[in-house]
Parts: C-alpha cells; structure tokens; sequence
C-alpha cells in the first residue's frame, strides 16, 4: 500500500514539474515568436502595398532573386531546403541553423516585393522551426526535446502570421508524420499558439476570415455534388504537388548556377504576369502590368470567390504554375496561402458550373486541396471551423476525407513521412512522391 502511494506520488511529482516545464517554455516561445511574426506580419502589408502602388516592381524580380541566392550563400546556407529542413530535423536529428530565421523573413520579404508568388505561412513555419530549435539548444534540452520545441515554434509562428490557433496547434504535430499524431507536444503547442495569437491580435493584427454566403441544406443530393468536388480536389492537389516538384527538376536540370535559375525564374514571372494581365489589357502599357492577382500570396482572388462569386475560369491553374515558377527558381515564402488561393478559384469555378453555393464550393476547395497537399485532414477540418465557421461541418468533413484518401502519398514536402497506410491499418513508413 505504502509502495503504491510512493509510485503514484513520484510519478505525479514528474508529471507536473514536466507540465510547468512546457507551460513557462510554450509561454516564453509564444511571447518571442509572436513578436517575430508579428513584424513579419507588418513587413509583408508594407512590402506589398509597396508592390500594389508600384507595379513596374515587378521588372526588378530577377534582381531579387539575385539577391536573396547571395544572402544565403554570404551566410552559408546555399543547400537551405526550406520546410522540409524543419521537419526532416523533427524526424531525423537533422540541425536547423539560427541563421534560417533572419534568412527566410528577409528573402521572403524580398519575393513579394518584387511581385514573386509565395505564401507567407510556409516560411513562418522556418521562422518558428529555427527559433523553437535555438530555445531548445539554449536551454540544453534533449533530441526529444528539441523535437518539441520546434513543433512548439512552428505552431506560434503559424498562429500569429494566419490567426488560426486552433489549426496551428495542430498541424505542426501532424504535418511531420502521417498517420500518427505527436500528442507530447500537445500542451507546449497549444499554449505558444494562443500566447502568439494574443500577441498578434493585441498588436493590431487581424486574423483571416470569410463570409460564406447562403450555405444549402445539407441533402444526398448536396453531399455527393461536395463528394465529386472533393475527389475533383484531391486531382488538383496532386496536380500542384507534381507541377512544384517538376518545375524544381527543370530548373536544376537546365540552371545548376543558382544565381542563373534565380534570374531566369524571375524572367518567366515576368512574362507570365504579362501574359495574365492581358486579360484586362485596355490599350496602356499601365494596365499591362498592373494587373498582378496571379503575383503574391494571392488573397486578391480567395476575397473575389467569396464577395463576387465570380473567378478567371483558369484561376486555379494559372497560381499554381505562377507559385512553381516562382518557389522552384530559388525565391522564398510558402506554399500553404496559394494551395488556399488554388482550392477557392477551383472551388468557386466547381460551384459556378453545377450551381451550388460558389462561396460554399470555395470554402470546401480550400480545405480539400490543403489537406491534399500536406496529407493533413485533422487541420484542414479546423481550419474550415475557423475561417469559415460551423455552418458548412458536414461539408468540410466529407471533402477533406475523400480528399485525404484521393490524393494517395503526394505532397508539397518531401521529407514528410506517411507512417501508416491511408487505406489499411498498416505501417509503411514511406516520404510522400
């Protein structure tokens, strides 16, 4: 009895000195890098209100990318891999090097200003990644520790750049492992999340939101016409992850100078903003280039699907092959708000043609197409909840699951690992293609 009493004290002893543990460390990376994220929040609406004022901007994209290849390589980081660094690190004991967060805010900074098209929360997961990871080496944790931490960064960077704590606390530890949930990291990752979210909101940062417009009953009818979309969905995000890791091979097969492939990328943006903004071309040269929704993150067209209901028939395609263009020649940011811009315009353009809710149709494309390319259904349901609302539930969640067993073992990152099959309870442990 006395022994049983004993057993139970020690290991509750060690249970709240590991959780005080994670809560004063979640607490100290939410406050650091929601303050980080926050001026990076800054940065990106000063940067690209610059590039909407000043178009002719875009001329000078090569010259961006020059310079972000000569950062990387002045600070030895020319085999910088981005994202997959960060997750390979979590999995592999891989070294995330400090000098990836001045890096990547820098030259992501860079990317849009010149009119690049990227996201911004891919690169605030190497922000937190790179953080977290110095915290850990800091304060001399152990590997599995420092997993921790790193998961801990990316979830209040995600947090504080997109205003979603919920899906933040989740997706860094889902994106890792496919199949598996790294439920240790829990507390620290929810709490940095909500410090980084309350950080960013009392700064003056405003989280993304949408309004659906009338979302129909959910009926058979309306569930398989969400199903086809979903399946629709799940092609396009294997379309996306193949698009991205062709352009990567063109580019190193035919540029193995870096500076080269950034220069040239930068060119083939140029032409393909010049060939889009033909679209609206009214005989100025202004017009011409002034046109740019394909160029940035692409929040331009995701508002469009839901205010107007109305998109470019070719929308989804047209960001995807701007994105390849932009991220394979060596330009910095992220993946995750044009795979958002790719699934609202297929969404929109899916709901326009069956005449369904295209707003509705659009919120349900960008779920499905994010949980296509990052394999990960749990955060694509909350993301759902927490742009969208509860409205559309059972939409979100028949599209997402077909979704995430359609788009098969694709994905944007290669060093992501699917542990266990998504058709049998089977461990396979295999990188996505």
């Amino acid at each position: 009895m006395f022994e049983s009493i004993k057993s139970f004290v020690n290991n509750y002893s060690y249970q709240l000195k590991t959780s005080l543990k994670w809560i004063v460390f979640a607490v100290l990376s939410g406050i650091l890098i929601g303050f980080v994220g926050i001026a990076f929040y800054y940065g990106m609406d000063l940067v690209t209100g610059w590039r909407e004022q000043l178009p002719w901007l875009i001329f000078l994209l090569p010259g961006g990318g020059l310079a972000i290849v000569g950062l990387y390589h002045l600070l030895h980081n020319e085999k910088d891999t981005g994202t997959n660094l960060v997750l390979s690190a979590i999995h592999s004991n891989e070294n995330i090097p400090l000098r990836m967060a001045p890096l990547i805010f820098v030259s992501t900074l860079i990317t849009h200003l010149f009119g690049g098209s990227a996201g911004r929360e891919g690169a605030a997961l190497q922000l937190g990644g790179s953080i977290g990871n110095a915290l850990g080496r800091l304060f001399r944790f152990d590997e599995k520790d420092k997993h921790t931490m790193i998961m801990c960064g990316m979830s209040a960077a995600f947090s504080a750049l997109f205003g979603t704590p919920l899906a933040a606390a989740f997706f860094s530890m889902e994106v890792v492992s496919v199949g598996i949930m790294h439920y240790s990291a829990l507390v620290p990752c929810v709490i940095a999340a909500l410090v980084a979210h309350g950080i960013a909101v009392s700064c003056g940062a405003v989280p993304e939101s949408f309004v659906l417009g009338d979302v129909p009953s959910f009926t058979p009818q309306t569930a398989v016409l969400i199903g086809i979309l979903a399946v629709l969905c799940a092609l396009v995000s294997i379309l996306f992850c193949v698009i991205l890791h062709t352009a990567e091979r063109f580019y190193q097969h035919f540029f193995k100078n870096t500076y080269l492939r950034a220069a040239v990328g930068g060119c083939i943006v140029i032409a393909l903003t010049l060939l889009a903004g033909s679209q609206n071309y009214n005989g100025t040269f202004f017009s011409l280039i002034s046109s740019q929704d394909y160029n940035g993150t692409g929040f331009s067209i995701i508002s469009q699907c839901f205010t107007t209901g109305e998109v470019f028939p070719l929308a989804f395609l047209l960001k995807m092959i701007f994105t390849a263009a932009t991220l394979a020649a060596g330009y910095k940011g992220g993946e995750i708000v044009p795979t958002f811009c790719v699934g609202a315009a297929f969404g929109c353009l899916f709901g326009n043609l069956i005449g369904l809710s295209p707003s509705l149709c659009a919120a349900v494309g960008m779920g499905a197409v994010f949980c296509g390319v990052t394999n990960s259904p749990v955060t694509a349901l909350l993301i759902c909840f927490e742009l969208f609302g509860f409205e559309g539930m059972p939409y979100y969640l028949i599209a997402i699951a077909l979704s995430y067993m359609m788009s098969g073992y694709y994905g944007l990152y290669s060093s992501q690992k699917i542990i266990y099959s998504k058709y049998k309870t089977e461990y396979i442990n295999r990188k996505t293609n």
